[in-house]
């Protein structure tokens, strides 16, 4: 009697422990995380805080469409450095306003690289970088990178700065911290005087007497002339007399 109770039981058991499987292997395998959206440079900086100056410069002269367009179509990647707000605040006054439209793009473009480069990078880098500003010739738009130990500092020909912290970074974006605006040296370098023709303008030499020499080489010429002409006149009449 015993071994009839058990039967059904089991039956019921397995019956249950099938159900359960089967069930669960018609539930839905659920789907991997949804890629993030595009890059966006602008919500980067915006939730790191402190950078409104730049944001408003990139928005301004449309190079936060730029900047993204590039990430999100090209492999090659780029490396921000982003000035905080109290390194705009340090400039003299007046400088963003005196630069042209055009001039404040170079500006923002000359903090931009055209690769990523990983804070390890830098070690080894080749200066000078070529930015988006274009040029890095001497006396364009030359950008060094020295490094020591762990600290990473920035050279642009007219000022300096140290590379802080690594706001963002994904392998194919980098954006670090500084705590200058970097100034190059097309726009606020020395200006080259402009190259002399190499011809020395002629200057009058006075004389003792202050007058001058080229004006007295002139009468002395004319002195002469007329010397030598009353002396061809006396020999000819000279030589009358004695015919």
């Amino acid at each position: 009697m015993k071994t009839h109770f058990l039967r059904p039981f089991t039956l019921s058991l397995l019956i249950l422990v099938l159900h359960s499987f089967t069930t669960t292997l018609a539930q839905p395998v659920a789907p991997p995380p949804a890629p993030s959206g595009p890059t966006n440079v602008t919500k980067i900086l915006e939730k790191a805080s402190q950078f409104t100056t730049l944001i408003r410069l990139l928005k301004n002269n449309q190079l936060d469409d730029q900047i993204n367009t590039q990430l999100n179509n090209s492999n090659q990647g780029l490396t921000i450095f982003a000035p905080t707000d109290n390194a705009f605040a340090a400039l003299k006054p007046g400088t963003l306003n005196s630069l042209t439209d055009q001039q404040k793009v170079q500006l923002i473009q000359f903090h931009v690289i055209s690769s990523f480069l990983s804070t390890s990078q830098f070690q080894t880098v080749s200066n000078p970088i070529t930015t988006q500003a274009g040029n890095s010739n001497e006396g364009q738009f030359p950008l060094n990178v020295t490094t020591s130990g762990n600290q990473v500092n920035v050279s642009t020909g007219v000022n300096g700065a140290t590379v802080g912290n690594t706001i963002y970074t994904d392998n194919q974006l980098a954006v670090y911290q500084v705590d200058k605006v970097l100034l190059p040296l097309a726009m606020f370098g020395p200006h080259t005087p402009e190259k002399s023709s190499g011809k020395v303008a002629d200057s009058p030499i006075s004389d003792d007497h202050g007058g001058n020499v080229d004006d007295a080489s002139g009468a002395y010429g004319l002195i002469s002339k007329h010397e030598i002409t009353i002396a061809l006149g006396f020999v000819l009449v000279v030589a009358c007399i004695r015919l």
